[in-house]
């Protein structure tokens, strides 16, 4: 009797099959004089809001069946930078990420909203991922199975020194990246909240993942939207998708590009 073969998946595997039989660079053209850095963020309201202004220039499209996405170019403190908008979840993320890196960016910074987990923690502060609980697909196609995935130490310097000059508070911690944004139970909110989690949100680790495969320097800040962290959820100004503060936070993106 044939015996029947059984399939590893990526969550088994104790290291990355190489090579993939198609790169970016095969989907996706490399753009002359692309800026080295790249800011991304989700919220639709912020892009739109500094697309608009004076100055700022579409470079570029990235391409799906969900339609397309500008790419713009903006001048800050005589650096060119690019910024666009990154769809939701760790998948669409990450190939945002792969095809603007093939179009030429060498720097990248991205920043989004996260659900609160400990509200006493975070409150009023900016999120500095020092690492992400592996709770997603996407980050296992780019490394090694492990319960989490670490942010780079020279990230996290860059981050909290332009956030100190900019009289930013803070605070550092893990967050959770879930690919299921309706099945954060409660008992696995409890459950994360014990391990040192401060958030939850899609991309996180993926994007640490990604980054490091690339070799490309990377930081992620989050802001709290809604809480979770009682019985009773939240969604304060989570339908907001940070226009309040988006000077604020794009500013910081912009900053923390150009320290990287």
């Amino acid at each position: 009797m044939e015996r029947t073969r059984k399939v590893t998946t990526v969550f088994e595997r104790s290291e990355i099959v190489e090579p993939a039989l198609f790169s970016p660079s095969d989907t996706t053209k490399r753009i002359e004089n692309f800026p080295e850095i790249c800011v991304s963020t989700f919220s639709e309201n912020i892009i739109q809001k500094f697309s608009s202004l004076d100055q700022v220039q579409e470079i570029a499209k990235l391409y799906t069946a969900n339609g397309a996405l500008p790419v713009y170019k903006i001048r800050y403190k005589d650096r060119d930078i690019a910024f666009y908008l990154s769809r939701v979840g760790a998948p669409a993320c990450v190939t945002g990420f792969e095809e603007i890196v093939a179009m030429g960016a060498k720097k990248f910074v991205l920043f989004g909203s996260c659900g609160v987990l400990d509200d006493a923690r975070v409150k009023d502060h900016i999120i500095v991922p020092v690492s992400a609980v592996r709770d997603e697909g996407t980050s296992y196609h780019y490394a090694a199975p492990s319960p989490e995935i670490e942010a780079d130490p020279h990230s996290i310097q860059v981050l909290e020194k332009v956030l100190s000059d900019c009289g930013y508070s803070y605070v550092k911690g893990k967050t959770w990246t879930s690919d299921a944004i309706y099945r954060e139970t409660l008992p696995a909110i409890q459950e994360r909240r014990q391990e040192g989690c401060l958030a939850v949100e899609m991309e996180c680790a993926s994007m640490l993942a990604v980054a490091k495969y690339r070799n490309i320097p990377f930081i992620q800040f989050l802001y709290g939207a809604d809480d979770l962290s009682s019985e009773t959820w939240e969604i304060r100004d989570l339908a907001q998708y940070g226009l309040n503060n988006a000077e604020k936070y794009m500013v910081l993106a912009f900053e923390c590009g150009v320290e990287l």
